[in-house]
């Protein structure tokens, strides 16, 4: 993506309301849960987890991208 076409779809974001913004982030954490990156993520995560390792509550937000 240009600069020009970030700042043009920033600016349209800006533009939306509350709901609006939260569905559009919803639909863009679905696509980085769906690329092969988000999936091997999520997956190193789980693994984590079954293993027995603790993660706090705020790692996990900041590994999915929400913090």
């Amino acid at each position: 993506m240009t600069a020009s076409g970030e700042l043009d779809l920033k600016q349209r974001l800006a533009q939306l309301s509350e709901k609006e913004r939260l569905a559009m982030s919803a639909y863009l954490l679905r696509l980085k849960h769906q690329s092969k990156s988000g999936r091997r993520s999520l997956s190193k995560i789980m693994k984590e987890m079954d293993s027995g390792k603790k993660t706090r509550l705020s790692d996990l937000a900041t590994n999915l991208g929400h913090g």
